[in-house]
């Protein structure tokens, strides 16, 4: 994986929610909360698998809405700032942090109603091998996101220290196929890449969310969208 060891520093772990979801980043959480919320659709009482937890922002939200949540991270700083944050929600005894290699789930076949995985796979070095293991231990639902190829994200992309891995449809297809899932259902947003909204004020970051929304909303809107969200199910054959 790329950066893991930068990513499991103390310092980064109390930081990261600030640096990323402050400022214009807010819009972001939400967005990406949301996108969560519409795949998995009703929680209550579904046992939830997050990938990649870090910080808990996912599974304390899935778990305050009835889910039974396991949050996998390799980073035990992380892993501590997410329990932190379950025991001030009071959920818990519904979430349980775990640390382990997203490359060998510790998991039976079929353990989970859903495994999902956000902000991971820009960062994985063997995305097949990760999405074969997310396949394995669900028994319904497949959710992850992905950066794309050929938007503004590439530009961006060029800026970063570690890069990030992106995708094209047909490259998120191939996974898919060879993963045993069926697409149920994608989504795609932000025209401009997550930087920029990082490095403005909230209310100028809102100017340009409402600019960002009309691109996407356009006929050239997915070809435009710089982030997608995709939805698969298991294949029952």
């Amino acid at each position: 994986m790329k950066g893991q060891q930068w990513y499991q520093e103390d310092d980064i772990a109390q930081e990261y929610e600030e640096k990323r979801f402050s400022k214009g980043g807010r819009l972001i959480d939400r967005r990406e909360k949301q996108a969560v919320l519409d795949a998995v659709g009703p929680v209550e009482e579904k046992d939830v698998l997050e990938i990649a937890c870090g910080t808990g922002r996912f599974t304390v939200m899935l778990a305050e809405r009835g889910a039974d949540v396991v949050g996998l991270d390799i980073s035990g700083p992380m892993l501590q700032q997410g329990r932190t944050k379950a025991q001030r929600a009071g959920v818990d005894d519904h979430l349980e942090f775990m640390r382990s290699d997203a490359a060998r789930l510790p998991f039976p076949d079929d353990s989970f109603d859903t495994v999902m995985a956000m902000r991971f796979f820009h960062l994985a070095d063997q995305p097949a091998s990760f999405l074969s293991e997310m396949r394995r231990v669900s028994r319904e639902q497949v959710f992850f996101d992905t950066f794309n190829r050929f938007t503004t994200r590439s530009i961006y992309n060029w800026a970063l220290p570690m890069g990030s891995r992106l995708y094209s449809r047909w490259e998120i297809s191939r996974l898919l196929d060879s993963a045993g899932l069926e697409l149920a259902r994608d989504d795609h947003d932000f025209a401009f890449p997550y930087g920029l909204y990082r490095q403005i004020p909230n209310e100028l970051a809102s100017t340009l969310r409402e600019i960002d929304t009309t691109l996407i909303r356009s006929p050239l809107g997915k070809r435009l969208a710089s982030v997608s969200y995709w939805d698969a199910r298991v294949d029952a054959q």
